[in-house]
Parts: structure tokens; C-alpha cells; sequence
């Protein structure tokens, strides 16, 4: 769900003018992918979870402002619930 959500801000964002980049809106491939439990669409989304972290980390350090900060936080809880033990132990047994 939360790779859907980042997608979503992702576009918003884009929509009033933001320099949002590809990853938010390649999330949306990888809960798709993870949707449907498709190995890949899980490694697709874990890589791009962990580059959106550093993608947000690099707006806090620029001084983006209280969205930065916000996005940033998401953006760990996703990275967080992707990479966690129990998420990939599921997919490693379950995704094909």
C-alpha cells in the first residue's frame, strides 16, 4: 500500500510543478509486481524503497523544507517494512 501511496504524492507533487524524480512513480510498478506476489516485483520495489530514502535524505540535507522531512520518514517506514525479516522471509517462500 505504501509503495501506492508514495507513487500518488509522487504525482501530485509533479502535477504542481515539483522535480519529483522516476523512483516514486516506479514504486507503483513494484506494489504491483508485489500485489501479485511476483519475486521480482519485490526486489524492484525493496531497490527502489532504499533509493528513495537516499532520494529524500539528499532534499532534507538541500533544505527542502517540512515536505522533505515528511517524505523522508515515509520513505524509511517503506524502506523498513520491505527489508524487514519477516517481509522477506514471506516472499522467499511464497513470491514466484
Amino acid at each position: 500500500m505504501l509503495c501506492y501511496i508514495t507513487a500518488a504524492f509522487g504525482l501530485i507533487d509533479l502535477l504542481l510543478g515539483g522535480a519529483v524524480g522516476i523512483i516514486p512513480m516506479m514504486l507503483l510498478v513494484g506494489g504491483l509486481g508485489v500485489a501479485n506476489e511476483r519475486r521480482w516485483g519485490y526486489v524492484l520495489a525493496a531497490v527502489l524503497a532504499v533509493l528513495n530514502v537516499l532520494n529524500a535524505l539528499l532534499s532534507v540535507v538541500t533544505g527542502y523544507a517540512l515536505g522533505g522531512a515528511i517524505n523522508l520518514l515515509f520513505a524509511v517506514v517503506l524502506a523498513a517494512l520491505l527489508l524487514h525479516p519477516q517481509s522477506r522471509e514471506y516472499q522467499r517462500i511464497w513470491f514466484h
